[in-house]
C-alpha cells in the first residue's frame, strides 16, 4: 500500500541557555514548556516527523471501509502527533519482537501497539503516560472446561501468544504455583489465539480485557474464566534517550484527558462493546445467516442511492425490526425500519410492509435526520446523533444539546450528549425544556446496539488487510 503522510502546521521552538521551548498556538498548555536533553526532540523536528512501530489489529490500526486508517492507538497518535505539528509515519510489524526490535535499530521512534508497562521492558525502554488501563484475562469457551482459578488451568491447554507480557506475567505466578503450565506460541497472535479457543482447537488463552471486549462481537461464546492479576497500564514505548518526548506525551495527555478528547475516542472504539449481551449478540450471528441474504441488496441499494453504509443501514433495519418485514411496535410504528405513518408518507412509502418501500424510506428519512444537525457537528458524531434522534425525535436531540450546553459540556460531541440523554426521564431537567420528556436512557442504549451490530457487519464483511508501511 502507497504511504500516508499527514501534513500539519508545525509548531516552533527556540533553545536558549540549554533549554528547548516549545511553542504552539493550539493549546497554552504546550507554550513555554522547559525540556531538557533535546537531542531527540530535535531530531523528530529536524525531520519533521515521527516514525511509529504499530500492529494491525482491531485495537490499534487497520484499514477502514473507505481505504482511511483507523483504531484506538492510530487516532491518539495521530492526535498526538497534530499537537505537536508534526508528521506521522506507520511502520506495520508481525509481532511485538518486531516492534521492539525497531525501537532498537532506529527504524521507529515511537511503539503504539496496545503495550504493557511491564518491569522487564521498563529496563529497556523509556514509556509515555498511560492512556488505558486493562486486565490480563483467562479466556475460554462457554461449555467447554472453564478454570475458576489459578490452579484450575493445570487441568486445561492453555496456549499464550510469545512476546507478550502475559507470558511475563506467568512466569512471576509460576513461581508460586509450580505446576502451572501453558504452551507458548510464536506463530500466533492475541486475536488468532481467541479465534482458536472460539474454533473449540484449544481450551483457553489470555487476553487484555480490551482485546476480549472487541473480539466477544465475534465470537459471543467466548467466556472470561478470571482476571490474571492487577490491572496493567498502555503506554508508548520510546528509547531510553526520549525523556523529553516522554515530557511532550505527559502535557498532552493531560491536556485531552481534561478536554474529553480521551474520553471521546474511549467511546467511539470501545463505547458499543462495553454493553455486550451474549445471547442477543449470538441471535444477531445466527440472523446474519438465515435473515440478511433475503435483504442484504435492498440495503446496498438503498444505502449507495444514500451515501450511507450498507451496514450502517442493515444495523439499524436489524435493531427496528429484526429484519422482519410485518414487525409492529405496540406505538404503531411498522416494517423493517418500523416508520410511523406520517414519516411514511412524507418518505412516497404506500406500504410499510413492504420490505423495499420500507428500506428505501428508512434510509431516506435518516439522511434528512442528519441533514438537520449544525454543519460542524463532525462524524462520527453526526451519525450517532442522527441515530438517537430516528429513535427518540430530532426535538429532544435538540434538547439534550441544550441541556449539556447548559451543563458546561460540548453539545456537538455525542460522548458528551449521550451521558445528558438519560436526564430527559427526569422532572427537574425535561420540565424546563421545549419539548419535555423523553426515555433518554433507551436511546443511547438504542445508537449503542446498533454501533455493536454495524461493527460486526463490516468486520464480517470485509477483508482480512495485509501488514503494511503507511504514513
Amino acid at each position: 500500500m502507497k504511504n500516508r503522510i499527514l501534513y500539519i502546521t508545525p509548531v516552533t521552538a527556540a533553545v536558549f541557555g540549554g533549554i528547548l521551548w516549545l511553542t504552539s498556538g493550539s493549546t497554552n498548555q504546550f507554550r513555554n514548556v522547559p525540556v531538557f536533553g533535546q537531542t531527540y526532540l530535535e531530531e523528530i523536528r529536524d525531520k519533521g516527523e515521527v516514525t511509529i512501530a504499530t500492529r494491525n489489529s482491531p485495537t490499534t490500526f487497520y484499514e477502514g471501509r473507505d481505504g482511511t486508517y483507523q483504531g484506538f492507538e492510530y487516532d491518539l497518535i495521530e492526535n498526538f502527533a497534530q499537537k505537536m505539528g508534526i508528521k506521522t509515519r506507520f511502520i506495520v510489524k508481525d509481532s511485538i519482537n518486531e516492534i521492539f526490535e525497531a525501537i532498537d535499530t532506529g527504524e521507529a521512534m515511537v511503539a503504539a501497539a496496545g503495550l504493557s508497562i511491564s518491569p522487564t521492558r521498563m529496563q529497556k525502554y523509556l514509556f509515555g503516560p498511560s492512556y488505558q488501563q486493562v486486565n490480563q484475562q483467562v479466556v475460554c469457551r462457554r461449555g467447554n472446561p472453564m478454570p475458576s482459578t489459578l490452579e484450575g488451568l493445570k487441568d486445561v491447554t492453555l496456549w499464550v501468544a510469545s512476546e507478550t507480557s502475559y507470558i511475563e506475567r506467568l512466569m512471576i505466578l509460576k513461581q508460586q504455583i509450580p505446576e502451572l503450565k501453558w504452551q507458548t506460541v510464536k506463530d500466533l497472535d492475541t486475536e488468532q489465539l481467541l479465534e482458536k479457543v472460539w474454533n473449540e482447537e484449544v481450551n483457553c488463552t489470555i487476553a487484555d480485557s480490551n482485546i476480549v471486549a472487541i473480539n466477544n462481537r465475534y465470537y459471543p461464546e467466548l467466556y472470561v474464566a478470571f482476571n490474571l492479576g492487577d490491572a496493567d497500564n498502555l503506554a508508548w514505548a520510546l528509547p531510553l534517550k526520549a525523556y523529553e518526548l516522554q515530557a511532550q506525551m505527559r502535557l498532552w495527555l493531560h491536556e485531552i484527558h481534561e478536554n474529553g478528547e480521551l474520553d471521546r475516542l474511549h467511546d467511539r472504539y470501545y463505547g458499543f462493546a462495553e454493553s455486550f449481551d451474549y445471547v442477543d449478540t449470538t441471535r444477531f450471528q445466527q440472523r446474519v445467516k438465515t435473515r440478511l441474504p433475503r435483504y442484504i441488496d435492498l440495503f446496498h441499494k438503498y444505502a449507495e442511492e444514500n451515501n450511507l453504509p450498507w451496514s450502517l443501514l442493515a444495523a439499524q433495519s436489524y435493531q427496528e425490526s429484526n429484519w422482519r418485514p410485518r414487525a409492529m411496535s405496540p406505538t404503531g410504528v411498522r416494517g423493517m425500519m418500523m416508520l410511523t405513518l406520517p414519516t411514511a408518507a412524507d418518505m412516497g412509502v404506500s406500504s410499510r410492509l413492504n420490505a423495499e418501500q420500507s428500506i428505501k424510506g428508512g434510509a431516506k428519512y435518516f439522511v434528512k435526520l442528519r441533514n438537520q444537525l449544525p454543519e460542524h457537528i463532525q462524524e462520527p458524531d453526526r451519525t450517532y446523533f442522527a441515530l438517537a434522534a430516528y429513535n427518540v425525535g430530532m426535538g429532544h436531540i435538540y434538547d439534550a444539546r441544550d441541556l449539556t450546553r447548559k451543563l458546561g459540556k460540548d453539545p456537538d460531541k455525542w460522548n458528551d450528549v449521550e451521558g445528558v440523554l438519560p436526564l430527559l426521564s427526569q422532572k427537574k431537567y425535561y420540565k424546563q425544556l421545549r419539548h419535555g420528556y423523553a426515555r433518554g436512557s433507551e436511546s443511547v442504549a438504542y445508537v449503542n446496539r446498533v454501533r455493536g451490530y454495524y461493527d460486526i457487519l463490516e468486520r464480517q464483511h470485509s477483508q482480512p488487510m495485509e501488514s503494511f508501511a503507511s504514513n
